[in-house]
């Protein structure tokens, strides 16, 4: 048994189909035209615009707009004037051929997303990878490599699966797949999770243990994959599966359901979304509102700042797609393992307690001010709510919420609408934030609870390192202490708190929450239906 990440899940028993690793032999070579050279480099971009605009298409017809809009952003890199702009200065530079040039462009960027620790983030580099591998396989005039297969019940066994090799599965007889590498926030894990296809990942080497033809069971709950299992657990693993597909069905029932504990009290039950085109999936899982909207993604897929325009289009698409429900939007949380390029924000020794998020944002309000004044303006459009992450003291969130009036005063001025009564919270990620809660509360709309940050913070353990992750634990006395305590001084002061860690979510904690007086709890979309029926259950 191998035992990875349970990234899409389900269950499945099939026979494996390997699919090895993509390597293009690239091999450096002397150019004696570098107008040429650009000239082949813009045709295999022309037709990899044109294979990313019909895979688009397809794949809003058949699994929905939501997973479609990742082959707009894959659309939109292959214009990125500094992504493509680094491959023609490398050409020039260099007077490399257009291949080598576009391998080591991919690789820097690649680099920079995979040595980020927020998964989600790091996610992004199989974006970066399978539009640069697109354009090198157009550049080699090699077929871009597919996932064809006429054989039922088959399981893809793949080093990693890019979202466009994702989304051509074939569905009829694809049940499943497992990869070496990847992981929950993975575009491809998020793709599978939306056409139900049951997906392991981070399994090492699971390409190297596994034959063509080997009988797999496939346990994405668990994370487990069996080679070639006994009869005794065939049986066992088929009959987990039917009572699987009976559940499921049980849970889209709870889809419309506001749930409540038996005392009447009403719970809700929310979505972590990163871009607006995600807000179809919490919809789709019944999701009873935005939790938390990251809005890093806004910034980081570019070369330059996203101007007020831009945000306000992002923020108001969420707002009216969610048609009067609220949406929570988390200030800029940049900086840490975050970096913008473009910003050149100085190497820190201890990034992750240094100049980030809110300290940044108020160092530099000529960037704040710009998502203020968007995220005031898309207020106007439904139930917006802001959140500042990583508040330490009540003299930070005073001085946000002089800048918000600020802004306030400044669209008064323009004629410009938005929310008057608009709510602004924090997050409770830091100790320091939990120990003054009572403090916060009172100058605070809402407080709510990022535990993933204030777990690695209360314990001093960075929680993507293996060598101390034995300290990241969310039910020890220490954090449900400081949870508890945030939850009582936020009601003390007739607030509502929230949680938007990946604690929302955990069976072992919710039933605790609730006792404690949780009014929200925000997860991976995925979830939502299950964490309904567990405080129903109540």
């Amino acid at each position: 048994m191998k035992v990875g990440i349970p990234a899409s899940p389900g269950y499945a028993i099939g026979r494996a189909l390997i699919r090895g690793s993509y390597q293009s032999k690239i091999i450096q070579k002397k150019i004696s035209n570098v107008i040429s050279e650009k000239e082949r480099l813009y045709r295999a971009i022309d037709k990899s615009r044109q294979q990313l605009t019909e895979i688009r298409d397809k794949v809003s017809e058949e699994i929905g707009e939501g997973n479609a809009a990742v082959f707009e952003s894959h659309l939109m890199l292959l214009e990125d004037p500094e992504f493509i702009g680094a491959v023609e200065s490398n050409i020039e530079s260099n007077i490399v051929n257009a291949e080598k040039a576009m391998q080591e462009v991919m690789d820097m960027y690649i680099s920079i997303f995979d040595s980020m620790q927020d998964d989600y983030m790091k996610a992004r580099s199989s974006d970066i990878k399978d539009v640069g591998n697109r354009i090198l396989s157009n550049l080699l005039g090699m077929a871009v490599a597919g996932l064809e297969t006429s054989e039922k019940d088959t399981v893809i066994v793949a080093h990693d699966l890019t979202p466009s090799e994702t989304a051509q599965l074939n569905h009829k007889n694809v049940i499943a797949f497992v990869t070496d590498l990847g992981g929950k926030t993975s575009h491809s894990s998020i793709m599978a999770r939306s056409m139900g296809i049951p997906s392991v990942a981070g399994l090492n080497d699971i390409t190297k243990v596994v034959k063509n033809g080997d009988i797999l069971i496939v346990d994405a709950i668990l994370g487990q994959v069996f080679i070639n299992p006994d009869t005794e657990t065939l049986n066992r693993y088929r009959r987990k599966k039917e009572e699987y597909e009976k559940e499921k069905e049980e849970l889209k029932s709870l889809k419309n359901i506001t749930v409540s504990t038996k005392s009447g009290k009403k719970i809700r039950v929310a979505g972590n979304i990163g871009k607006p085109e995600e807000v179809d999936f919490v919809i789709e899982n019944g999701g009873d509102e935005i939790g938390l909207f990251r809005t890093e993604l806004l910034y980081l897929d570019r070369d330059r700042l996203p101007n007020e325009k831009e945000q306000f289009e992002a923020y108001k698409a969420a707002v009216q797609k969610m048609q009067g429900k609220a949406v929570i939007i988390r200030t800029l949380d940049i900086g840490g393992d975050k970096p913008l390029p473009y910003l050149h924000i100085p190497e820190e020794t201890n990034p992750f307690l240094g100049y980030r998020a809110v300290r940044l944002c108020l160092d530099r309000k000529d960037i704040f001010k710009v998502q203020l004044r968007a995220l005031l303006r898309a207020s106007a459009y439904g139930s917006l709510k802001i959140m500042i992450p990583m508040i330490s003291t009540v003299e930070e969130f005073l001085a946000v919420k002089d800048l918000i009036e600020e802004c306030k005063r400044e669209l008064d001025n323009e004629y410009l609408d938005y929310d008057r009564n608009i709510e602004v919270g924090i997050m409770v990620e830091v100790p320091a934030a939990a120990v003054c809660a009572d403090e916060l509360a009172k100058h605070a709309d809402f407080l709510s609870i990022g535990t993933n940050d204030l777990i690695q913070f209360t314990f001093a353990a960075d929680r993507g390192n293996e060598k101390v992750s034995y300290l990241y634990k969310p039910m020890h006395p220490a954090i449900l202490r400081l949870i508890k305590m945030t939850i009582d001084a936020a009601h003390k002061e007739g607030k509502w708190c929230g949680m938007c860690g990946e604690m929302a979510s955990d069976e072992d904690a919710v039933k605790l929450l609730v006792e404690y007086g949780l009014d929200e709890f925000s997860m991976s979309y995925t979830s939502i239906l299950k964490v309904k029926k567990l405080i129903l259950e109540m």
